[in-house]
């Protein structure tokens, strides 16, 4: 129990210290609790509704992380709900609140809940259909019934407005940040493979265990590359409707090419870290002499300077780009020429490139295509720091 009240402590502290998830989860709760009240205190006290829940229910699920996602959740939520309702509302009037009209509304409305247009709210159709159901079915009077459904519409139609009102009006996300925290990220896991490369050639120890462990590394990095485009797009949609972003502080964030550039260079070099690892398996395989170490030590010191652009790039920061554009230039020029000893080394010791039963020749070629890459990410990012 004193380690989780102390592990709370910490978590609190965190969140009051510094910006980061602790932080956003706290306020993303906080205005939460604040729209569901407002929601249910117009609803209960001031409309005396029959099922105050619809408010608060929808003033949370319009919430979203940024202004953008949340107005269009809202408009969707509120308008497979008018849909349900509307169904409801044209079968119980023709044929009245028993069970072969509730078989219609499920059966025309479960359908509607396909339509595409919707996006994650079409199963709401059938949910507010089946609500409006039972609300139908209790109400004594034409009157009554015609009035407990507007209701539901109209108490959904506040939720939403209130929880878009609370999320614009208190600190509206501004998620640009997570842009970067995804590339550096996928940047981290690239220098953790790019520096067991280097360790493994270097040493000599590359047995199957380890190639395989480089492999499964791989598929984290395509995962990786994944949660950094969901953190781009967070990002982008984190702008439009935000009022935040015309605040001087916030103006130099309103474009996010540099970071798209770069993580599609980055993703590029992933596949090329996969092809890398599986000839570097494949050698492991067919090779049982180190005739060839000189040339594979060359690699590794190359592998070693593009780990070193990786290392810059998981510290990435808007405010220090500049900066940090000119250190990742000056390594991509030190990995340039490694990748030249590479080619030298080669002619040197009579590396077999032309044969294609041995991984030599791809290990040269992928090199080639590895900088190529990690230089692209380089001159990105420069003219980008440089405008």
């Amino acid at each position: 129990m004193l380690d989780r009240i102390r592990s709370c402590g910490q978590w609190l502290a965190r969140a009051v210290r510094s910006s980061g998830h602790e932080r956003d989860t706290a306020l993303f709760v906080g205005k939460c609790t604040l729209a569901a009240t407002l929601a249910w205190w117009v609803a209960h006290d001031l409309m005396n509704a029959m099922s105050p829940a619809f408010a608060p229910f929808s003033a949370v699920l319009t919430m979203n992380a940024t202004i953008y996602t949340s107005v269009w959740q809202a408009l969707r939520y509120a308008g497979a709900v008018t849909v349900g309702v509307a169904v409801q509302a044209a079968i119980g009037f023709t044929a009245g609140p028993d069970l072969v009209a509730f078989v219609l509304v499920a059966l025309i409305a479960l359908v509607i809940a396909q339509w595409p247009a919707l996006g994650e709210q079409r199963s709401q159709v059938p949910t507010a259909a089946f609500f409006a159901f039972s609300t139908y079915a209790a109400a004594t009077t034409t009157a009554d019934k015609a009035s407990q459904l507007g209701q539901i519409v109209l108490l959904v139609l506040v939720g939403c407005g209130i929880g878009l009102i609370v999320n614009l009006c208190i600190v509206p996300p501004l998620r640009y940040r997570s842009a970067e925290h995804g590339l550096r990220a996928l940047a981290s896991e690239i220098e953790a493979l790019l520096d067991d490369v280097a360790d493994g050639l270097c040493s000599g120890d590359v047995d199957a265990d380890r190639a395989e462990q480089w492999q499964t590394t791989g598929g984290r990095l395509r995962d990786a590359v994944e949660h950094a485009r969901s953190g781009l797009s967070t990002a982008e949609h984190s702008l439009p409707l935000n009022p935040r972003r015309l605040l001087p502080a916030h103006r130099g964030y309103q474009s996010f090419t540099r970071y798209r550039d770069t993580l599609d260079a980055l993703e590029r070099a992933v596949y090329q870290l996969g092809s890398l690892t599986r000839s570097l398996g494949r050698w492991r395989e067919k090779e049982d002499t180190y005739t060839y170490a000189p040339v594979l030590e060359t690699y590794a010191d190359f592998a070693r300077r593009l780990r070193d652009i990786a290392h810059v790039l998981a510290e990435i920061d808007s405010d220090t780009l500049e900066e940090q554009a000119d250190e990742m230039g000056r390594l991509a020029a030190s990995a340039q020429e490694e990748r030249e000893r590479i080619a030298e080394a080669a002619r040197k010791h009579d590396l077999p490139l032309a044969d294609s039963a041995r991984p030599y020749g791809v290990l040269v070629v992928e090199a080639t295509r590895l900088m190529e890459e990690f230089q692209h990410t380089c001159d990105v990012l420069k003219v980008t720091a440089d405008a």
